[in-house]
């Protein structure tokens, strides 16, 4: 295939993934802006008005990139987990894998679908936030690369997740026992400075604490890290997941069974 060719594969996959989630608006886009503010109110109002300032900071203020944050994580995890597995339950798959298209390509336009759901995901939530809050970012382009970077990171998660499950019970497992307790203990709500130093190393093992302080630092110009290391970190991550998705897709695991 030349490149045009590849670029209308990759653009027709890109554009099936948006068709998708932006037809169920209702079921992928407004849930998460219903809870995000739920957050805001519970635990930037009324919970944060006990707390008071963390970082120099009003606790809401605070905890908006955090939030933010998470609300992009979790849209682009779930919406490539639960389009490449209902790809694979409907046999869908198996039209992409006989056509002359790149495994590449195919992980590529799965990917970008995941990213364009959490960001747009992310924007509401940013723009609800500002009923709460006044927020002034400090370093655009840090904010704009963590939060692209993230979604693609945790887009490959999903496919990962994606290419295991055997069933719909299956691809809530991680999300369920290992993404939401990381999320939670990810610097979301507060700052690992306030740990004791043991808890402050094992939370260096947890990765969405770097994308958490990163964001943070895009923002309100703090972080709990080394803005150059949590970037290296991520580029990693994303390295690693990428070459191992690619290697499910290509081998066929859970698709040619």
């Amino acid at each position: 295939m030349n490149s045009q060719e590849l670029f209308i594969a990759f653009w027709t996959i890109v554009t099936k993934e948006i068709r998708r989630f932006t037809r169920i608006w209702a079921q992928t886009m407004l849930p998460p802006a219903i809870t995000m503010t739920l957050y805001f109110v519970i635990f930037g109002n009324l919970i944060g008005s006990r707390i008071g300032d963390m970082g120099g900071f009003d606790y809401m203020e605070y905890i908006v990139p955090g939030l933010i944050m998470m609300s992009v994580i979790t849209n682009s995890y779930g919406n490539v987990v639960s389009s490449f597995f209902g790809t694979k339950f409907q046999r869908n798959i198996e039209e992409l894998l006989v056509s002359p298209i790149p495994n590449w390509i195919i992980l590529s336009g799965y990917v970008v679908g995941g990213v364009a759901r959490g960001l747009a995901v992310g924007l509401i939530v940013t723009m609800l936030s500002l009923f709460f809050t006044d927020l002034q970012v400090q370093n655009l382009m840090v904010t704009v690369s963590v939060v692209f970077l993230t979604a693609v990171l945790f887009s490959l998660g999903g496919f990962i997740n994606a290419a295991y499950a055997n069933s719909f019970d299956d691809i809530a497992i991680i999300p369920t026992f290992v993404l939401t307790p990381l999320t939670y203990l990810g610097g979301v709500f507060y700052s690992i400075q306030l740990l004791p130093e043991f808890w402050q190393n094992v939370s260096l093992l947890n990765p969405i604490l770097y994308m958490v302080n990163t964001f943070r630092f895009g923002i309100l110009g703090v972080s709990d890290i080394s803005i150059g290391f949590a970037f290296a970190m991520i580029l990693i991550f994303i390295a690693a997941l990428f070459t191992y998705a690619l290697h499910l897709l290509n081998c066929g695991k859970g698709i040619r069974n």
